[in-house]
């Protein structure tokens, strides 16, 4: 299974990267959205866990992105935002 992991913040990546190949998994790790958004483009994601409060597009933008392109894998959102407008963002993002 190959998961896109993307956070601007090198230690949560890393650590989040460290578990899941302690799992198996095969992890694409970025710190950028356009990097993120580039192994969207070319590789086959399983799942995708992405940061919300990253620099660029932000991981609301991204996975309203994997929505449009038609990809029905899930998206895991990494965040401190605890309130309910943000949550209920982060649940109803879909192609437009």
């Amino acid at each position: 299974m190959n998961i896109l992991v993307l956070d601007d913040e090198k230690e949560i990546a890393d650590l989040v990267e460290l578990y899941l190949q302690n799992e198996n998994y095969h992890i694409y790790k970025f710190y950028k959205s356009e990097e993120a958004i580039n192994c969207i483009d070319t590789k086959k994601i399983d799942v995708a866990v992405l940061d919300v409060m990253i620099e660029g597009k932000d991981g609301f933008e991204i996975c309203r992105y994997i929505r449009e392109k038609g990809f029905k894998f899930p998206v895991i959102m990494l965040t401190a935002k605890i309130e309910d407008n943000d949550k209920i963002k982060g649940l109803t993002i879909r192609s437009r």
